[in-house]
């Protein structure tokens, strides 16, 4: 058995003459709010008015931005106004500082000798340091 696929599924059916059905609502839609305009209000501010009314049904009829109808542009605005914005930053360390940041306290408790003291408890100290990394798996 053979099953036709069908092509072009993403472009849509013309319906009115070269107009799709979403084109043809957003122009309709458009021209109506235009004519309620020019008979409600005086010429002047009715000629004010449609002007961005015609602008923005001809832009949800035709315009693609990114290759996306312009009234998913138009939703994710009204999201974005309407939504709550939390911005939250937490800072990550990498591991590397956090192994050396603890390091860090372990070396801050530790008592440094004073210069002036006999050789001896330095190379005392000295050794007893390097035991401590080795037991703590670190190497310096």
């Amino acid at each position: 058995m053979r099953f036709q696929v069908p092509q072009f599924i993403d472009f849509e059916d013309k319906v009115f003459g070269p107009f799709t059905f979403k084109q043809f609502i957003y122009l309709a839609g458009g021209a109506g709010m235009c004519f309620v305009l020019l008979r409600t209000l005086p010429q002047f501010l009715a000629i004010l008015l449609s002007i961005p009314v015609v602008a923005l049904s001809v832009a949800l009829a035709f315009y693609r931005m990114n290759n996306r109808p312009f009234i998913q542009l138009v939703e994710a605005f009204f999201k974005y106004i309407a939504g709550a914005r939390l911005y939250v930053w937490k800072r990550k360390d990498k591991e590397e500082k956090t192994v050396q940041s603890r390091l860090g306290e372990k070396y801050l408790h530790l008592e440094v000798p004073k210069l002036g003291e006999s050789r001896l408890k330095d190379l005392t100290w000295s050794i007893d340091a390097r035991k401590d990394d080795k037991e703590t798996g670190d190497s310096a």
